[in-house]
């Protein structure tokens, strides 16, 4: 199959959803199939793949790192020029939530190709910890939306509309106006699917997890159990640094905590220079080193090496890609967001509420258990489950239904 891929972000610039996307597109070219990637220009200099087509962008933050493309007439032409050379196309894997979104939707509505739309995150829980007044943003977008997207043709949509989402101007009603054109509707977890379907953004939305890189995990695995420095506990925090990811209270938590552990933090964003500021100031007993930003091969070998990964926002992942990863390579966890640790399984100090204090307790549980030589132990058949061959077969089982779908 020829599939084309749409993204709000380019799949070089810095994210969960680009790591995701750059997997799922190899794996689909290792298994004999094409794969266009439609997505804003990168502001800064990228690598290239002649399987990325490129829009014109604006680029949107300060470090270049992420950029716009207006959906509108324009854009669609440009975008029908491009792709004249690499058609015919099966189907449209539509992986954004907003101009992304409204530009991938356009197309396949001009076309008449079926849509699975992969539902990567919670809209309203980002817009709350990002936008002063969330709730004019989510009325906007809804607004936004209505005005962007196509009307569903008929026999195209299988995500019927119910009177209560149509009225909303919610988070969830945004989703639903994404889901109302698709064919298929996919969620990277159990949580986030049974929340989908619960809010009537879709009547069915399938479980595909984001995966790990075969290659990466096949190396781990020869390699045996990694080999973790004797001494402090080594704790790594990873991700970008943005209020909902909640690396402030993080710092708080090992400062309050006391524990006597190597802290290593991974990743850039704008919350880089208070988090600098608060470890300075604080001067935690713990050793708090910032690692910047590391390349996807250098992170797992970080989280393979270190005796624990801490995730903790909540409400806001939609996988908690992160803590999978870590499991696979037989990395507990401290995990503040209940649904991720119920999905995890085994292999995870649970944090009992949102709160400074409750956090510093499982930060200090996991110190003082690993100290002990007793650490809690991942699920060992998340290895097999999370490998990227296995997701990329399911999501082809998907497109096959959504294709088969309009015959």
């Amino acid at each position: 199959m020829h599939v084309v891929m749409f993204a709000d972000q380019h799949l070089e610039s810095l994210g969960g959803a680009q790591v995701s996307m750059r997997l799922q597109k190899r794996f689909l070219e290792r298994a004999g199939h094409v794969v266009t990637v439609v997505a804003p220009r990168l502001p800064r200099p990228g690598a290239h793949d002649p399987a990325y087509l490129d829009l014109p962008s604006i680029a949107i933050t300060p470090d270049r790192e992420y950029a716009l493309t207006w959906p509108g007439v324009r854009t669609d032409r440009f975008l029908d020029a491009e792709m004249g050379a690499r058609l015919p196309v099966d189907v449209v894997h539509v992986q954004a939530d907003f101009w992304g979104a409204f530009i991938g939707h356009r197309y396949a509505a001009r076309h008449a190709l079926p849509v699975v739309h992969t539902m990567h995150n919670r809209v309203d829980v980002g817009i709350e910890a990002t936008a002063p007044f969330p709730g004019l943003v989510l009325r906007a977008l809804n607004a936004w939306a209505r005005r962007a997207l196509p009307r569903a043709a008929s026999g195209r949509t299988a995500q019927n509309p119910t009177s209560s989402a149509r009225s909303r101007t919610d988070g969830w009603a945004f989703l639903h106006q994404l889901a109302r054109l698709s064919r298929a509707v996919t969620a990277p977890s159990g949580h986030f699917a049974r929340r989908l379907e619960r809010h009537g953004v879709a009547s069915r939305v399938d479980v595909i997890w984001n995966g790990i890189d075969d290659d990466v995990l096949d190396a781990a695995l020869a390699a045996g159990p990694a080999v973790r420095a004797e001494g402090r506990p080594r704790f790594i925090w990873l991700g970008r640094m943005s209020p909902e990811k909640r690396l402030l209270p993080f710092l708080e938590a090992v400062v309050a905590s006391g524990i006597d552990a190597e802290v290593e933090v991974v990743g850039g964003g704008a919350e880089l220079g208070k988090a600098t500021r608060l470890i300075k100031r604080a001067a935690p007993r713990a050793t708090v080193t910032f690692a910047g930003r590391l390349s996807y091969p250098e992170t797992l070998a970080r989280l393979a090496a270190a005796d624990v990964v801490v995730q903790t926002s909540i409400g806001f992942e939609t996988q908690g890609m992160t803590v999978f990863e870590a499991a696979s390579l037989g990395t507990p966890a401290v995990v503040s967001d209940p649904d991720i640790a119920a999905e995890l399984g085994s292999g995870t100090w649970t944090v009992a509420d949102a709160s400074t204090a409750a956090l510093a307790e499982a930060l200090a549980r996991a110190a003082s258990d690993i100290t002990a030589g007793t650490p809690v132990v991942p699920n060992p058949s998340i290895a097999e489950r999370f490998r990227q061959s296995s997701r990329t077969g399911a999501m082809v089982a998907v497109y096959e239904r959504a294709v088969a779908a309009g015959r």
